[in-house]
């Protein structure tokens, strides 16, 4: 009986660990499309970081994104984002701005979205 209620304290701490970890707490969304056009004309700055390849970024993008491409990303968003900065993340598919989403939140970053389906499945308008 003793080994039970240890073991289920012992699960409920790791739940509650993963639970507020700083990805899960206030860091990273994931978002659709129709939640970054609503981000996008709310009034409120935002950072929409593509991180495709420049020729990619070139041929098509979301008005306003910046290009941090995904290879040199790393050391850069932290340099060039500022944590008080709402940033969205936009990749081909979803996960290299998930990855990197989830950098930043573990750095204290607070309003940090990532573009379910990045690119393939965004409907928005597209500016070159």
């Amino acid at each position: 009986m003793m080994k039970t209620r240890a073991w289920g304290g012992l699960a409920w701490s790791i739940v509650a660990l993963f639970w507020m970890s700083p990805a899960m707490a206030g860091g990273l969304t994931t978002i659709d499309g129709t939640q970054l056009e609503s981000l996008m004309v709310d009034g409120n700055a935002l950072m929409i970081v593509d991180v495709r390849e420049p020729e990619l970024f070139a041929a098509g993008h979301i008005r306003g994104a910046i290009n941090i491409p995904y290879d040199d990303a790393k050391p850069r968003i932290v340099k060039e984002l500022s944590p008080a900065d709402r940033i969205v993340f936009v990749c081909h598919g979803g996960p290299m701005g998930d990855e990197l989403g989830h950098l930043l939140a573990e750095k204290g970053y607070s309003t940090v979205y990532n573009l379910k389906g990045g690119m393939k499945q965004w409907k928005g308008s597209v500016v070159k």
